[in-house]
């Protein structure tokens, strides 16, 4: 068998696939040009002689980087660590499917990150661009667009923003989390959010407004708070705290569920028995919780195939056969839902 350090070459992968270069390379650069099953033969042969090619001159040939850039917010350990573990093994499988690979980078503050994205263009860092946690006034999408750099974004955006989008329906999720709720007999289901003005929590927050309302029921018990642990504790407990506190809280994360689920057993209630609580975005934790957390999932497998899919095409200078996908969740029910406690 072929090893990389005596010197593996194209034409060796081509000879041993029975393909022609031109194929081979396609498989490398260009692997929408090939059937499915020629691409997985081409690509079982690589691996197999432990092919790698060369990167600097295959960019100093294409003046492509074969990199897309996807920039990551600082953690918090007052959150959980949201999906974006998941997303990122997701959009990385999915990128190095269609020849690419994602560089991950971060921002030195969140005033300076549209000079991250200079940076990475400046240095050839980047092709183009993944955007996530889009934003009502995000600038990042003008400012790529003014400067011709193909991106996509996981987020909706304007159509004057001209790019492609894949979302999840937030509204619907948080629908599905009412119409359980309801299913199991509550009636006084709060909804714990973010500020208004962040354009998720606003969809998150529409969904229970007119799922209440098709109950007809009252949507009068709504909390604002910041996406973390303690301050969705502290906005919790005002709620529990009031003469008729809701019997059921519905948050706009998981990391503000299990500020709920902190402020309810800080006052004696068994979640789940004494209060049930929903989350959004079923991040890895929720399941590991005690008890596990009822949550709303996105489908992020797919989200990432269609984003990279776009991507590749605007890159390949090709108008996505998509431009904006509404992808639906999914309302996982776990131990911390269940009736009402008696005479609530």
């Amino acid at each position: 068998m072929a090893r990389p350090d005596r010197g593996t070459t194209l034409i060796d992968v081509a000879r041993a696939a029975g393909v022609s270069r031109q194929t081979v390379s396609n498989a490398i650069n260009a692997p929408h040009l090939l059937r499915a099953e020629t691409l997985a033969q081409v690509r079982s042969v690589i691996d197999r002689l432990g092919y790698q090619p060369n990167r600097s001159a295959r960019s100093l040939r294409t003046r492509q980087s074969r990199l897309i850039g996807y920039c990551v917010p600082r953690p918090n350990p007052d959150r959980l660590g949201w999906v974006l573990d998941e997303f990122l093994h997701a959009v990385a499988d999915a990128a190095r499917g269609a020849g690419y690979h994602i560089v991950v980078f971060t921002p030195d503050s969140a005033q300076r990150e549209l000079d991250s994205y200079a940076t990475m263009l400046q240095t050839g860092g980047a092709d183009g661009f993944l955007l996530t946690d889009i934003t009502h006034r995000d600038r990042r999408p003008g400012w790529l667009r003014r400067r011709g750099v193909p991106f996509v974004s996981y987020g909706r955006l304007p159509a004057s923003a001209g790019p492609a989008w894949v979302d999840v329906d937030g509204a619907a999720g948080v629908a599905a989390a009412v119409e359980h709720l309801v299913g199991l007999g509550h009636r006084r289901i709060a909804f714990l959010g973010w500020p208004e003005g962040h354009r998720v929590g606003d969809d998150r927050a529409d969904g229970w407004r007119s799922a209440m309302a098709a109950h007809r029921l009252a949507a009068t018990l709504r909390g604002y708070t910041d996406d973390t642990i303690t301050a969705a504790a502290e906005e919790a407990g005002r709620m529990l705290d009031a003469a008729r506190p809701p019997t059921a809280v519905i948050a706009v994360s998981d990391t503000v569920a299990v500020g709920a689920l902190r402020a309810a057993r800080a006052r004696g209630l068994a979640p789940g028995r004494d209060l049930s609580v929903v989350g959004f975005d079923d991040t890895p934790s929720a399941a590991l919780l005690t008890p596990p957390l009822t949550s709303v999932s996105q489908p992020l497998q797919e989200a990432a195939r269609l984003l990279v899919e776009m991507l590749v095409a605007r890159l390949a200078g090709r108008r996505p056969e998509r431009r904006s996908v509404l992808l639906e969740p999914t309302l996982v029910v776990r131990g911390s839902t269940g009736p009402p406690p008696p005479g609530r």
